[in-house]
């Protein structure tokens, strides 16, 4: 009983120094970004694009007496979360054909693979024409991205599955439902959260694009518009908010991803 005690006891100081050691290195990085920023802000080259937090930070209060920050976020929140859940849920059942069908592989994975190495800007003018301005064509351009991204790593995750596990599933009389839902939606469950993550990314980086389709609000739309007028400050921090947002969304990932794949090793560094 006194083994098992001390056991937990070295086991519970081990978790917070691992806590304790993340937290330092982020404050470290932390620093080291504030350090790099304020240099920048000095330098009379990169001054201008670059201003210090003296000047970010009361651009906040600019922005909510224009009454348009809150507005921008809800709207790029609103495009993103919206664009992003159309393109997975069109990715996941696409990117599991290919791999499951061969023929369906061979005749969608030339198309996706020639799409998506198109930019998403490219797109813009041909779905406003199409759809018309306002959120709709925002959520198609989003969607666009998140759909090629993610469902080509669905499909790779899938066709990565080890065979002897399918072979043997199959020794044992699995059918192909069995062999799908215990074998395969297991294996590809890290490859799933590794889409949902490219897919978010490629939301947040497709939301300038899709905001220059005459939107009303937007932090996409509001970093084009202040760019505009050369306000540095503002702009830098609707950049900053875009990058926090992203930052979020990884940790929320981060979160899921421990609690649906914690059978899964992992080399720690």
């Amino acid at each position: 009983m006194g083994r098992e005690m001390r056991n937990m006891k070295n086991k519970t100081i081990k978790e917070y120094k691992t806590r304790a050691s993340i937290w330092i290195w982020q404050l470290l990085s932390l620093a080291a970004a504030i350090l790099l920023w304020f240099v920048l802000s000095k330098i009379p080259k990169t001054s201008r694009s670059f201003p210090f937090a003296t000047q970010v930070i009361p651009a906040i209060k600019t922005m909510i007496e224009r009454d348009v920050l809150w507005k921008d976020f809800a709207s790029s929140i609103i495009s993103i979360l919206a664009g992003f859940a159309l393109g997975f849920v069109t990715a996941l059942p696409v990117g599991f054909l290919m791999a499951w069908y061969r023929p369906v592989q061979k005749i969608l994975e030339p198309w996706i693979q020639f799409v998506r190495n198109i930019p998403a800007l490219a797109y813009v003018p041909l779905v406003v024409i199409s759809v018309g301005v306002g959120r709709k064509p925002q959520i198609i351009v989003i969607w666009l991205a998140c759909f090629m991204t993610t469902s080509i790593m669905i499909y790779q995750g899938i066709k990565s599955v080890d065979l002897t596990l399918i072979k043997a599933a199959r020794v044992l009389g699995a059918e192909d439902r069995d062999i799908f839902f215990k074998v395969i939606i297991p294996a590809t469950t890290p490859f799933v959260i590794t889409a949902v993550r490219l897919g978010l990314s490629a939301a947040l980086t497709t939301l300038i694009a899709s905001e220059s389709t005459g939107a009303v609000a937007g932090m996409g739309m509001r970093i084009r518009s202040l760019s505009n007028t050369f306000e540095t400050a503002p702009m830098l921090l609707y950049i900053i908010l875009v990058g926090i947002i992203g930052m979020t969304f990884s940790k929320i990932v981060d979160i899921a991803e421990r609690r649906l794949t914690g059978w899964q090793e992992k080399i720690e560094l």
